[in-house]
Parts: C-alpha cells; sequence; structure tokens
C-alpha cells in the first residue's frame, strides 16, 4: 500500500466502503456499522470542518493582498477580478440549469427518497438547523410505516418533545418567510467577525471580511502591511498543509464515512444499489456541465475577444490541461499554464505573471460547477425543495467559496461542506459523492486551468499585450 498513490489508496477505501455497506446491509450489521466504524467518519468530517474556516479566511486575505499595487488594482487587478467573478457565475448558472432539468438526485426510488427525506428532517432537529423548504415529512401520517421503519433504524421513537419542536419550526419557517429580499445581503455582513469565525453556518460573512481585509492592505503603507500578509501567506500554508496531513489518513476515513452513511440510509441491498444507481446520472451530469465550459465556453469567448481560433486555442494549452487532469493541482500545474500562455498563445510575462497566479486563487469555476450541481443533487436525493432565494445562495456561495477553494486536489470537498451548510443541508452527505469524485476532480481541475488562460488572454488583449501568430486557423 506504501508505494501507491494517494487516490488509488482513496479509491480502494472507498470501494471497500461500498462493499461493506452491501455485507453490512445483508447481514444485519447495520448497527454495528453506526456505533463503530461510523464515529471515524465523523471525526473526518470535523477535522475538514475545523480548518474550512480558517482556511478561507487566510487564502482569500492571501490572494487579495497579492495584487499589492493600487493601480494594478484599478486597472489590470479590476479587469482580471471582474472577468474571474463573470466566468464563475456563468459556470454556477450552467451548474444550477444542468441540475434543474436533467434533476440527477430523482434517479431512484421515491420510498428510498422518503426515507432520506425523514432521515434529513431527524439530523436537522438535533443540529438545530432550520427545514427551510416547510415540509416535514416526519409528521405526516401518511409515512407512518416508512416513519416508523426510520425510527427503528435509529433506535428512537419520535418523542412528543421531538413533535412539538417541528411543530414550533413549523412557525418559525413562516416567520422567516415574512423578510424583505434582500435580508441576504444583510445577513453577509457579519456584526462580530470572531463570532462568525466561530461558527462555520456564517462562512459568507468570513468571506466578506477577508475580502473586505485583503483590499484594506492593499491601500496601506507597504511596511506596516507586509508583516500582515505575510502572517496570513504562512498561516495559509499551515492550513493546506493539515488538509495534506488528513488526506493521508484520508483512504480509512472514507471506508468509515461511506459506509456509515450508507449504513444509516439503507437497510437492504437493494436500497443500497439504489442509492449507488444515482451516481451515474449526477456524474453525467456534471460531465456535461464541464464538457461545456471547456469545449464551448472559454473557446468561443477567446476566439470572439481574442480572435484565436478554436483548435488553436485547445493545441497551445493541451500541455497544461494534461497535466491538470494528472495532479487534479491548479497550482502544481501554475508554471507549465505560464509556459503555455506565454509562449504558444502570445501572452506577455507581464500579463501572465499576474493574472494566473491570481487565477490559480480564485478562479476556480469548475469547482464552483461542481459545487452546484452536488448541491441540488444532495438535496433532491433527500427531497429537499430548493427555493429560487436559496439556489441564488448557491449561487453566491459557491462563487465566493470559490474564491477560497485552495488550489490542491479534493479541497473542493471542504467548500462544497460550506455551500451545503449555507442552505440548511447536512456536510455529511459529502461520502454520497465520495466514489465518483476523484475522477470528477482531475476533470473540474482542467476546467479551473483553461479558464485561466482564456482569462489572461482576455486581459493580454485589453491591454495590446497579447502577440498572437496564428489567428483563426479553425
Amino acid at each position: 500500500m506504501k508505494g501507491l498513490p494517494l487516490y488509488v489508496k482513496i479509491l480502494i477505501g472507498l470501494l471497500c466502503g461500498a462493499v461493506w455497506s452491501f455485507i453490512s446491509s445483508a447481514m444485519g450489521w447495520n448497527q454495528f456499522t453506526i456505533d463503530w466504524i461510523d464515529p471515524f467518519g465523523q471525526i473526518f468530517i470535523r477535522l475538514l470542518k475545523f480548518i474550512a474556516v480558517p482556511l478561507v479566511l487566510f487564502s482569500v486575505v492571501t490572494g487579495i493582498a497579492g495584487l499589492n499595487d493600487v493601480s494594478k488594482l484599478g486597472r489590470m487587478g479590476g479587469k482580471t477580478l471582474l472577468v474571474y467573478l463573470v466566468t464563475t457565475v456563468c459556470a454556477v448558472s450552467i451548474g444550477l440549469l444542468i441540475g434543474n432539468v436533467v434533476k440527477p438526485g430523482t434517479f431512484i426510488d421515491e420510498e428510498q427518497r422518503i426515507k432520506n427525506r425523514i432521515n434529513y428532517e431527524y439530523w436537522a432537529n438535533s443540529s438545530g438547523v432550520k427545514i427551510l423548504d416547510g415540509k416535514y415529512y416526519s409528521a405526516d401520517e401518511k409515512y407512518a410505516t416508512i416513519i416508523a421503519e426510520v425510527e427503528q433504524k435509529h433506535g428512537e421513537e419520535l418523542s412528543a418533545k421531538d413533535r412539538k419542536t417541528i411543530e414550533e419550526k413549523l412557525k418559525v419557517v413562516e416567520k422567516n418567510q415574512t423578510k424583505g429580499p434582500l435580508h441576504f445581503l444583510v445577513d453577509m455582513v457579519p456584526e462580530n467577525i470572531v463570532l462568525s469565525i466561530s461558527d462555520n453556518k456564517l462562512m459568507l460573512q468570513v468571506i466578506f471580511f477577508a475580502i473586505f481585509l485583503g483590499i484594506t492592505l492593499i491601500l496601506i503603507p507597504s511596511e506596516k502591511a507586509s508583516p500582515i500578509i505575510s502572517f496570513f501567506d504562512g498561516m495559509s500554508e499551515v492550513f493546506l498543509k493539515m488538509v495534506d496531513i488528513i488526506m493521508r489518513a484520508a483512504p480509512f476515513f472514507v471506508f468509515a464515512l461511506m459506509a456509515g452513511v450508507i449504513a444509516k440510509m439503507a437497510n437492504t441491498p437493494g436500497e443500497v444499489f439504489e442509492i449507488f444507481k444515482s451516481l451515474g446520472t449526477y456524474s453525467v451530469a456534471v460531465f456535461v456541465g464541464l464538457a461545456f465550459m471547456v469545449a464551448i465556453f472559454y473557446p468561443l469567448i477567446v476566439k470572439f475577444v481574442a480572435k484565436i481560433g478554436y483548435t488553436s486555442f485547445f493545441r497551445k494549452i493541451s500541455p497544461a490541461q494534461f497535466l491538470a487532469f494528472s495532479t487534479s493541482s491548479s497550482a502544481a500545474t501554475l508554471p507549465v499554464t505560464m509556459e503555455c500562455v506565454e509562449d504558444n498563445i502570445g501572452v506577455s510575462k507581464n500579463v501572465s505573471s499576474f493574472v494566473l497566479p491570481i487565477g490559480a486563487t480564485v478562479n476556480m469555476d469548475g469547482t464552483s460547477m461542481y459545487q452546484t450541481i452536488a448541491v441540488l443533487f444532495l438535496a433532491q436525493l433527500h427531497m429537499v425543495d430548493l427555493t429560487l432565494a436559496q439556489q441564488l445562495t448557491i449561487v453566491l456561495t459557491a462563487t465566493l467559496a470559490s474564491i477560497g477553494s485552495a488550489a490542491v486536489p479534493s479541497a473542493g470537498l471542504v467548500m462544497l461542506m460550506i455551500v451545503l451548510i449555507s442552505v440548511g443541508l447536512n456536510p455529511a452527505w459529502i461520502a454520497i459523492i465520495f466514489p465518483v469524485d476523484r475522477i470528477l476532480d482531475m476533470c473540474r481541475t482542467v476546467v479551473n486551468v483553461t479558464g485561466d488562460a482564456a482569462v489572461s488572454t482576455i486581459i493580454a488583449k485589453g491591454e495590446g499585450e497579447l502577440n498572437v501568430k496564428d489567428e483563426f486557423d479553425s
């Protein structure tokens, strides 16, 4: 095992977890799995959650402060951030469209989805999370048989106290519906940043503070800002190293997490099969979105703005794309990406050295799209109806969270948890998509790197620093 790459070890752990879930459900060992294996998966979730907030804070501040020059921030920096923001919003919006049209989470047995929904309500009740769609299947007598089965699996009956809590939450939901349409903007601004940092559910406030702080560091004298920037940069590296250390034990953790989540959701091998069947549709939906970004969206923009031919663009950046696919890391691919855009496309070094490092930090279009489709899939799998306002929250959270998404393998999972929390969903559900995450991670990194190359080309064209040798070679 020592000589195997980490991703192979993780795949083995996932496979073992999936096999164990079948064995456990067939032999009646689900309770053993829940009591003695699942806790290690929960430890994994907690480790990722406690790293998420500081990782976002330090990464975003470092990325924004890295612009250095106010004049660059006002011209090239402003253009760069704007174009990156636009492409990310487009990616997330395309993800929303695909998720709502395909509905990948509905391709399993409805009874299983109802069980998933009731389990979700129990989790929300125990975690103090509001069920924002205002529906409570666990209080509907129509599902009495399913409720009894779920309660038995949990080893507890829904008490009168729990039913009273549900009724109280229904009243809270009705009260929240009276809030104005711009209330989410108010919620973005923290009253107490220490409180915001201490609560994963207030991640948007942390991101707002980080962006504000990063811009402020640019505006104050460099001799005063440098120590702070160095501190934030160093702390960012510390937490990235924590992620690296945790991922070394990931094969064991993901086995436990996978086995535990499936054990809580399914009693029989047939129910386990239904869960895994839905992953196929989810994967296809993500692949379609990512392929659209790489094969249509970016090339057409480059062809229209920079006058570079469709096939020419791919030929010029293909080395970076292949490396991105194999490493799943925008940061590791950065030197090759810079070489491709400078030597092959004709982007000046001044532009590439400025735009591409920023892109490796803040431009995660593929990750943002994947997060959007994943959240919709998981919500649909648990029969959670997300309103337009909640889906707009996904757009906003996925866009901003992508800024703090580290350019390393599997960091997107940490950010996915943030998006799930922002709409009141269980972050432990990431275990459901673990089996296909590795290959999807490789593909979305290709999108991220392609987006970086496309934006640097667009900025160079706007700055008059693009020297294209061959134009429109189809």
